[in-house]
This record gives structure tokens, C-alpha cells and sequence, in this order.
């Protein structure tokens, strides 16, 4: 029985305590591609009174693990790096949209935008996983 990329990322979001602590809301999936929301609460605000840039990796992170393991390859980030656009404020409403750019046997190459309840473009995410050839979902 072949697993689909919904009930890889429902295994995954089901294990992933910090997904679930940002408040992530599965949008869409499908191979390579992921789609996901949260709200953005009082306590992900840094000293400046915006989004800690943490945060926002961090959401656009779980978009790429989302996209990048969803054929049940156990894939982890080679290399990551983000672009802060837009500063992100307490109750915005963020969207990670991950799109695959190449599927390699090896490697897999993610481009992410995050976006807010205006559709502004807020920060834009490039990750590259490796692919380890063991299954996340056994007897998938």
C-alpha cells in the first residue's frame, strides 16, 4: 500500500510539537508542495514589538519539511536561508506556500513564500534537503 503525501504530513504534524505549538493549520498538500497557516501570538514578539525572525523561519521551515518528505522519504535540511521582507505584527494571519524546485535522488531544492492576511509577501525561504532512502510512515 502506497502512502499519500496527506497522511505523511498528518504522521508528521501528529509528532511535531513545535508545529503544533506555533498553531500550524495544514492547507493543502501534495508531492513536493505544501501549503500551511498560523496566527501569529503575543508571545512570538521580540523586543522590538515584530515577529521574532525565529518564528518565522521556523513556520517556513515546517512548510519545507511538509513539502520535502511528503513522498515518505525521511528527508533534513541541508542548507536553509531567509529573507525578511515585511515585519509580521501580533493577530497576522501567515501562509507558507512550498514549492519544489528539483526532486534529485539525493537533494530536493524548496523555494517558500510567506505571505499575511494583506497577500504581502513577508518573507521568502530557500531550503535544500537531503534525502535519507528510509521510510517516515513504515510500510508506506
Amino acid at each position: 500500500m502506497t502512502t499519500t503525501p496527506d497522511q505523511v504530513v498528518t504522521h508528521m504534524m501528529e509528532h511535531d510539537l513545535f508545529s503544533q505549538w506555533l498553531g500550524i493549520t495544514v492547507l493543502e498538500v501534495k508531492e513536493g508542495y505544501s501549503k500551511i497557516s498560523m496566527t501569529v501570538r503575543p508571545e512570538m514578539i521580540n523586543g522590538f514589538g515584530i515577529v521574532h525572525g525565529g518564528i518565522a523561519f521556523s513556520f517556513s521551515d515546517s512548510a519545507f519539511a511538509f513539502a520535502c518528505n511528503n513522498r515518505n522519504n525521511l528527508s533534513v535540511a541541508l542548507d536553509t536561508a531567509i529573507n525578511f521582507t515585511k515585519p509580521v505584527h501580533v493577530g497576522d494571519v501567515l501562509v507558507a506556500e512550498a514549492k519544489e524546485i528539483h526532486n534529485g535522488k539525493s537533494t530536493g531544492l524548496y523555494h517558500i513564500t510567506v505571505t499575511n492576511q494583506h497577500d504581502h509577501i513577508v518573507a521568502l525561504f530557500k531550503g535544500t534537503c537531503f534525502r535519507t532512502n528510509k521510510q517516515l510512515v513504515k510500510g508506506g
